[in-house]
């Protein structure tokens, strides 16, 4: 990728793993998502008849920890088996996003050379500064608050699935492979209404819980990437060990999850240990020392521009890039 001459150095060359080999089975992982569903389920029926606020609370976290899950699971975990690990997280307790389309998206989002970029980057939260300046006031405004933390906590989780069903709804009148990933959402789905008919829960309360779970999954993607010039610097790491780690599966590690997405959840702590100032080195310093400085520093204070710095604003390049199409307000990755 490059913006008008824009080109990044080489990466540093890559410290080797020092986890062990991986097993046939990861069963951290495994144990891991029982205990999700285990909790889901508690929260949703026990914890919601004796404290409907307790239940909502806990069936977030749940959700919240199951979406992490899926990204260990297409990621290869914890099985080596592709269909195992799909037939895993198969519940759509996270109802607006397909898994298949989480995986689709993602993978793309891992090519690290295209992070951060509008178009080419799936989960980018930076809009072509060609399509900003077009915008009106107040969606400029709406769009200004929501790179705040407390704005990606409240206004992120409704504006992300507006503009993810909004572009899924168009690619599902002509691309098969998003309508074959949505019609097997649809069984998963249905699971999830057959559940909630009978829960004491039930949809009122199971959307609040859907909600605050997509805030706090807000969290981890807040400053995951930056613009920057070399592509390796665009990774953050959040030397964070508390429990939103958990939660995250240790993924505010971020840049040594793109370095080695192979490795699981539970190795990436002792891999960051090892190699500590070689991945500081690599992302050229961006880095914090837990989520209470982020939020210290970016609760009412955005991080980054909505236009993306690096790019210039040029209408003609914007056409070439998206290839005669419009460009869209909107990210293609999940919300």
């Amino acid at each position: 990728m490059s913006y008008h001459g824009w080109t990044k150095p080489l990466a540093l060359a890559d410290p080797v793993p020092t986890h062990r080999t991986r097993t046939a089975i990861e069963w951290p992982t495994l144990a891991l998502l029982a205990a999700t569903y285990a909790l889901w389920a508690c929260g949703t029926t026990l914890l919601y008849t004796l404290s409907p606020v307790l239940g909502v609370i806990v069936t977030a976290v749940a959700i919240a920890q199951y979406c992490s899950l899926q990204h260990e699971a297409l990621h290869g975990h914890p099985f080596h088996t592709a269909w195992l690990n799909e037939a895993l997280v198969f519940p759509a307790l996270y109802p607006t996003v397909p898994y298949g389309r989480f995986r689709s998206t993602h993978l793309a989002h891992h090519h690290d050379p295209v992070l951060t970029d509008p178009y080419d980057d799936p989960e980018s939260n930076y809009l072509d500064p060609a399509v900003w300046a077009r915008q009106p006031h107040w969606l400029q405004a709406v769009l200004r608050v929501n790179n705040t933390l407390l704005g990606r906590m409240t206004i992120g989780p409704v504006l992300g699935n507006l503009l993810w069903l909004r572009s899924e709804a168009r690619l599902l009148r002509r691309d098969r492979a998003v309508q074959r990933d949505w019609l097997l959402h649809l069984g998963g789905l249905a699971l999830l209404v057959l559940w909630l008919s009978v829960a004491p829960m039930g949809w009122a309360g199971y959307l609040i819980a859907f909600y605050l779970a997509t805030a706090l999954l807000k969290i981890r993607t807040f400053l995951e990437h930056r613009a920057h010039e070399a592509h390796r610097a665009r990774t953050v790491i959040v030397e964070d060990r508390g429990p939103l780690a958990l939660l995250f599966l240790n993924n505010n590690l971020h840049v040594v999850h793109h370095m080695h997405p192979q490795v699981p959840w539970y190795r990436l702590p002792e891999l960051y240990a090892a190699n500590r100032d070689h991945y500081l080195r690599r992302n050229d310093g961006y880095a914090y020392r837990s989520y209470a400085q982020i939020f210290a520093r970016h609760f009412l204070r955005a991080k980054d521009p909505v236009p993306h710095p690096l790019m210039p604003e040029d209408p003609a390049y914007t056409m070439r890039r998206n290839a005669g199409a419009v460009p869209e307000l909107s990210k293609k990755g999940t919300p």
